[in-house]
């Protein structure tokens, strides 16, 4: 049944009328002194009999417990008959604590939140599908559900620090917009004083979800076929300060340890079954330098780390060229002409759309829109089959000053003190970023969209700037991962309900804290550790192994 029936008389109302009726029958026989037969007086008797217990039971408190409740006892109406309607889904109301990081105060206030759906899709521009439309198709499909779980102190401390930067990259991407200024499509966004994580979740509660195989559930093991790529090769496509074989490191036993799953089969990764998988297809990374870090991982995978000049550079397809005073451009694009296979990278290191607030100044502060994602995302989203997001090591106070961001929601500077604290805001725009996506894969089912969870810093004895290390050469946490949640809890929340489907790779990592390219560098200058990035081959190789699988 779909809708709930009408509720018909009682029991007792339906037993009282028929006795009534046997009474106004039987009555001349009873008190006229009629004849009867031997049958009529035993069925006198028992109306009588039945006529004292009616009476006794509606006396009788206890007795008239007994009777079936009256939603039980229903019957069907003539128009539920002819015309049956679908059931409205009930959505349950919960608390923001129950969806953000519970340590980040301001915005885990407990307090109860609407469960009107406020941000299922903030962002609609023209040509997106109504808000109805949506709804309906967002009742029809079930999806599977990513673990959740708490995060740790340390998965704090990585995600709100400083990044270790060196100079090569400590303000990388500084001015994005200045690359991107001809990419337009402007959106609408929500007012951020209706924002909850609950209401970004609504949106979605109808999914079903079981992921059917935890790949963060394993251990690392020596693989002698390991790595996929030299070290020494893949130049084209390699950036030289992440190829630690050109370093002055010596040890190299890092590249030799490969990850496998508990019970979850990760095929054999070759480069030509990739690209026939991919083919005539657009696989995108849009996200901080771990995001560039995977996309250069994929391009020596795909390659075996050979020369190929064949593969087309088509940055200039998506907008990607070095703008006039930028360091390097906001992002690369490589086709493989043999099947048609686009690979590209696009620098959004707050997944935000970022905007200059005076485009006459030079010294212009950037307005960082939380509530909306970035220009080039929502202009090129309609070529993508497979985007990989990733975001969190540039959230805080000295990325912001070097960058020049104002956070902005609804297109003007934030008031809303939920989300002025930067571990809020971050959390806001993964949530926000997230469910935008999820709307737009309505319009995209062929569309594969993935989140990335946080890769893991390794400082020890100090952070970035006070002298922390990561120069031991052997894993020293251990080789084995047993939780099921993940250690992310904030990407978990986020994807949790929808169709962007969680890559998580932050507990798996975090034990691999001898892969950093710590003290090693190109130049041999002494300096700060770099315990953020990876060396490569390394890591990230892995986070790509688990992508194709997942794809």
């Amino acid at each position: 049944m779909n809708k709930l029936l009408a509720v018909g008389p009682t029991a007792r109302e339906k037993s009282v009328k028929l006795i009534r009726s046997f009474w106004r029958l039987n009555y001349r026989y009873i008190f006229k002194g009629s004849s009867i037969s031997i049958d009529d007086i035993l069925t006198r008797l028992t109306l009588v009999c039945t006529t004292i217990f009616i009476w006794a039971w509606e006396k009788n408190p206890i007795l008239s417990s007994l009777l079936p409740p009256e939603d039980r006892l229903l019957q069907l109406s003539p128009e539920l008959m002819s015309v049956p309607t679908a059931s409205k889904p009930q959505i349950s109301s919960v608390t923001e604590k129950e969806v953000v990081n519970e340590h980040h105060e301001e915005i885990s206030t407990g307090i109860e939140k609407s469960t009107t759906d406020l941000i299922a899709t903030p962002f609609k521009e023209n040509g997106d599908v109504s808000e109805g439309e949506i709804a309906k198709e967002q009742e029809e499909r079930k999806h599977p559900d990513a673990a959740t779980g708490m995060v740790s102190e340390d998965s704090i401390d990585v995600e709100v620090k400083e990044e270790g930067v060196k100079d090569d990259f400590s303000l990388e991407g500084e001015h994005q917009a200045k690359g991107s200024a001809n990419v337009e499509a402007p959106v609408a966004s929500t007012n951020a004083s209706s924002f909850t994580s609950d209401d970004l979740d609504t949106n979605s509660r109808t999914h079903v979800t079981k992921q059917a195989c935890n790949y963060a559930k394993g251990k690392w093991l020596i693989d002698d076929s390991r790595p996929l790529y030299s070290g020494f090769g893949c130049k084209q496509w390699l950036s030289g300060m992440w190829a630690c074989r050109l370093t002055q490191r010596t040890d190299f036993e890092y590249e030799k340890l490969r990850w496998w799953p508990n019970n979850c089969p990760m095929e054999e990764f070759t480069g030509s079954k990739f690209l026939e998988r991919m083919k005539h297809k657009t696989i995108a990374f849009v996200g901080d330098s771990l995001g560039r870090q995977q996309f250069q991982s994929l391009m020596c995978m795909v390659t075996g780390g050979e020369e190929m000049p064949e593969v087309l550079d088509v940055g200039k397809e998506y907008g990607l060229v070095k703008a006039k005073g930028s360091i390097r451009p906001d992002g690369w694009a490589y086709r493989f002409p043999s099947t048609n296979t686009t690979i590209l990278y696009y620098w959004s290191a707050s997944l935000s759309d970022l905007e200059p607030i005076d485009i006459t100044n030079p010294l212009t502060d950037y307005a960082m829109h939380l509530d909306r994602p970035p220009a080039f995302l929502r202009r090129f989203l309609p070529q993508f089959d497979v985007l990989v997001l990733n975001t969190g090591h540039h959230w805080n106070r000295g990325k912001f000053r070097a960058n020049r961001w104002v956070m902005h929601v609804g297109g003007v500077p934030n008031i809303d003190r939920k989300i002025a604290d930067i571990g809020g805001a971050k959390n806001f725009t993964i949530y926000s970023i997230v469910h935008w996506v999820d709307s737009q894969l309505l319009k995209y089912p062929g569309l594969k969209a993935f989140y990335r969870t946080i890769s893991p810093r390794h400082f020890f004895n100090g952070d970035w700037n006070t002298g922390g290390t990561c120069d031991n050469t052997t894993p020293s946490e251990g080789k084995e991962v047993s939780q099921d949640e993940s250690s992310d809890s904030v990407a978990a929340g986020a994807v949790k309900g929808t169709n962007v489907t969680l890559l998580d790779i932050t507990a798996l990592s975090q034990l691999r804290d001898e892969g950093h390219l710590s003290r090693y560098t190109i130049r041999a200058t002494p300096g700060m550790q770099d315990c953020l990035h990876w060396c490569l081959p390394g890591v990230p190789d892995t986070w790509n192994e688990i992508l194709v699988s997942q794809i």
